[in-house]
């Protein structure tokens, strides 16, 4: 597969995924797993990720992040990568690459269409058929956003609700709650979340498009099945997030 064109654009809330090298299961223990939230933690801390919501799987994580244009993405990604590979490999005694080529990233309109997103997030171990419920699998974000944490708060529960478009703090663990209750394991991969440039209403897209301006002509605005529009790669590429500042954009 070519590597994908590098791009970047100020002003958004993003979804990135990573996979780990070949598909391979390098992260099927659990104190890998937490290791992983552990160092983002610390990106939190050093760095002023705003992070809204997270899973970490046995191949692969999701992370959704608000940008606040100061170059946390790309500095807390080198730490989590870097430092979650160093250990694995020397606990192994392995050599090679850890994590599959960069990082894929797909800009979100906030309100219904992050819904949709951060949905997608939790459910990824039910969609896999490992656990019943979001609630089942503990490393994740949907715990902390239903219950937050007294200390080590990772989340920042006050910004999913403003780019949510909710008002008051207490309706995001009723709306969460009942939000995956109504969802079932008979919904398959949307690749809405992890293929395409940008995901939102017609406006939103487009305006996505020209913003890459030039870098867009490959580039098509799709309507898609699962409700809004997509600006989608050409076929037999992946988005790649270029590892430049981004702040969100409501």
């Amino acid at each position: 597969m070519p590597r994908a064109n590098r791009f970047h654009l100020p002003g958004y809330v993003w979804h990135l995924t990573h996979r780990c090298h070949d598909r391979r299961f390098l992260l099927r223990f659990a104190r890998d797993r937490r290791a992983w939230i552990g160092w983002l933690f610390e990106a939190r801390r050093r760095f002023g990720l705003c992070v809204l919501d997270y899973q970490v799987t046995s191949n692969h994580v999701h992370l959704v992040v608000r940008d606040r244009d100061q170059g946390e993405i790309a500095d807390s990604m080198q730490l989590l990568e870097g430092s979650v590979a160093s250990a694995y490999n020397r606990r192994k005694q392995r050599l090679g690459g850890y994590w599959q080529d960069r990082y894929s990233a797909t800009a979100v309109e906030t309100g219904e269409h992050l819904w949709g997103c951060m949905a997608y997030v939790d459910l990824n171990m039910v969609r896999a058929g490992v656990v019943d419920h979001p609630r089942d699998w503990p490393h994740a974000g949907y715990h902390e956003i239903v219950r937050p944490k007294e200390r080590y708060k990772i989340v920042d529960r006050d910004a999913v609700c403003e780019v949510l478009e909710i008002g008051r703090i207490e309706e995001l663990s009723v709306l969460l709650r009942s939000c995956r209750e109504r969802c079932t394991r008979a919904e398959g991969r949307d690749e809405r979340w992890t293929k395409c440039v940008a995901v939102g209403s017609r406006a939103f897209v487009q305006s996505v498009a020209e913003e890459l301006g030039a870098r867009a002509l490959r580039r098509t605005v799709r309507r898609c099945n699962g409700g809004g529009f997509v600006l989608r790669e050409p076929d037999g590429t992946y988005n790649r997030f270029s590892g430049a500042k981004t702040r969100s954009k409501a």
